[in-house]
């Protein structure tokens, strides 16, 4: 069942402008104190605010009825686009439930885009002539004080609760599934989104950092990016906690061996390449996985890259319909998905929510970028927020040790709150 569509007076007009922009600075110096929308990463992306339409929509059909609302919504407009590249003009920012049937999904289409790719700028707005955007400038207040609350399970519960996968796992019920935990916080004075997307940019550069509706993190796994015929995803699987000095270097070379964090690794990539052959003339994916190395942990990571059907009924697949062809990968869910989804609603206590499911952007004329929702909070209120992290349970994982890795995980944001 699809929500009905918020629309502002903005959109009466159905005129849409871009415009090209030399301003310099941070994109993420742009955003207001609520309401912002964030995709970007090393100084590249889009920002954007106001709404001039919203979608939240949830059931069976709910990707295809967002792609549908787009589609009408941009058929009507009198878009003024002189730079035609991936992110200009009208531009739609979504959320999506990681159950898309039972959770509900938000997208926005904002009043105002800031966008910057290859040095480039520009900006859209709808309803209104584009006008140079101003920084906003940041209260130096005192830090907050801040208490952290377990989620839907606490530690030791939430270790149980892998050792009951593990021995799942080994009973050859499935191969992998992806637990997580949540943490609550709450602060003695108004958490602000923006100060959090900026230390989070400015601690992980290589990561997407993102904000749609609340939802807000850095995330380092690009779940699927379509330009023009060309398709790309990054995946991770496969996690270590970093060291000083010479144990780093050993933890890495550790990682690169780990038989369970390859066979981990392997399944993820084996789940989005079956997922996305369908739709491909092309599709290229490395037999060995690279080292990605943030300021907390490494990751194995895989760079898939394709080129999507140029005949029959996949050439006309668009970027939503091909995110939820790709959407759980084994990376957030498990493998086979069915029985790790069910495992995850039996074992994990929570709802997920918008968590670990697809965040980004398309425009227009198809082109975006979706990631994946991780090292991310959902704020409650202008006081409080929900942390989550997981991780990836396969034969021989040891529940201490992947508690461990959901520390490191929640630490990413937890550093954006404390400073």
């Amino acid at each position: 069942m699809t929500a009905a569509a918020l629309t502002s007076p903005a959109a009466a007009s159905r005129t849409v402008t871009t415009v090209r922009s030399d301003a310099a600075g941070d994109l993420l110096d742009l955003l207001p104190a609520r309401g912002g929308l964030s995709w970007v990463r090393r100084g590249e992306g889009l920002v954007g605010w106001g709404e001039a339409a919203r979608l939240e929509v949830t059931g069976p059909r709910a990707l295809a009825d967002a792609a549908a609302w787009w589609d009408e919504y941009t058929a009507g407009l009198d878009v003024d686009d002189a730079l035609g590249v991936p992110g200009s003009g009208p531009v739609l920012f979504g959320s999506i439930a990681f159950d898309p049937v039972a959770g509900t999904s938000v997208f926005v289409v904002p009043e105002v885009v800031v966008g910057r790719r290859d040095g480039v700028g520009w900006i859209t707005a709808v309803g209104t002539a584009p006008t140079a955007p101003v920084p906003t400038a940041l209260d130096d207040g005192p830090a907050p004080r801040l208490r952290y609350a377990d989620g839907a399970l606490d530690p030791a519960s939430w270790c149980a609760a892998v050792a009951q996968a593990v021995q799942r796992i080994d009973a050859g019920e499935l191969a992998k599934v992806v637990l997580a935990r949540d943490l609550f916080v709450s602060s003695d004075v108004p958490l602000d989104p923006r100060r959090m997307l900026r230390r989070l940019a400015a601690r992980f550069p290589d990561c997407w950092t993102f904000a749609v509706d609340g939802l807000l993190g850095a995330t380092p796994e690009l779940l699927l990016r379509r330009t023009g015929r060309r398709l790309s995803a990054r995946v991770l699987a496969g996690t270590a906690p970093r060291g000083a000095g010479a144990e780093d270097e050993r933890l890495a070379r550790a990682l690169l061996a780990s038989p369970k964090d390859r066979a981990e690794h392997s399944l993820a990539v084996d789940s989005l390449v079956r997922a996305l052959e369908p739709y491909c003339d092309t599709l290229d994916s490395p037999a060995e996985p690279q080292l990605l190395t943030l300021a907390n942990v490494r990751h194995l990571a895989t760079d898939v890259v394709g080129t999507q059907a140029a005949r029959g009924r996949a050439s006309g697949a668009d970027l939503l319909e091909l995110v939820g062809a790709v959407h759980p990968t084994a990376a957030v869910c498990g493998t086979p998905t069915p029985d790790a989804a069910a495992l995850i609603g039996e074992l994990e206590g929570m709802d997920r929510g918008r968590y670990a499911g697809p965040v980004g952007w398309l425009d227009a004329t198809g082109d975006g970028e979706f990631g994946l929702a991780l090292r991310c909070a959902e704020l409650v209120g202008d006081d409080g927020a929900r942390l989550f992290a997981g991780c990836g349970i396969v034969a021989g994982s040891d529940p201490a040790a992947e508690l461990a890795e959901t520390q490191s995980k929640f630490a990413a944001f937890q550093a954006a709150l404390e400073g």
